[in-house]
C-alpha cells in the first residue's frame, strides 16, 4: 500500500512533464543550425565539453535552455546563444532535440 501512495504522486508528475510544452520539432530541427557547430544537427556532441543532448526529454531541455537565457546557468556559449532565444524558439529546439531517436550499442563481452 506505500508503494502505491508513493508511486501516485510520481505518476501525476510525470503525466504532466509535458504539460505546457508545444514545441513544433519541425520549427526547432530549422533552428538548430545554430547549435550543430557544438552539439551537431543530430544532438550528439560535437565538442567534448558539449553534452549529448539527442533524446533528451523536453522539459528538461526546455528548462536548461530558460536557465542559462535568465542566467541561472552559466556557460560562456550558451550565455551568448539564448538571450536571442524566445519562449518558442526554446520549445521548438527542445522538441526537435528531444523527438530525435538514439540507440545505444552493447558493449563487447569480457
Amino acid at each position: 500500500m506505500l508503494a502505491v501512495n508513493l508511486l501516485a504522486p510520481a505518476g501525476l508528475l510525470l503525466a504532466g512533464a509535458n504539460a505546457g510544452h508545444a514545441g513544433d520539432a519541425k520549427a526547432g530541427a530549422a533552428k538548430a543550425m545554430m547549435c550543430q557547430a557544438c552539439h551537431g544537427l543530430d544532438g550528439l556532441s560535437k565538442a567534448p565539453d558539449s553534452p549529448n543532448i539527442a533524446g533528451q526529454i523536453e522539459p528538461y531541455l526546455v528548462a536548461q535552455l530558460q536557465a542559462f537565457k535568465t542566467g541561472v546557468r552559466k556557460n560562456d556559449a550558451m550565455s551568448a546563444v539564448t538571450p536571442a532565444l524566445s519562449d518558442k524558439d526554446i520549445e521548438d529546439l527542445a522538441a526537435y532535440f528531444s523527438a530525435i531517436e538514439i540507440s545505444i550499442g552493447k558493449l563487447p563481452e569480457r
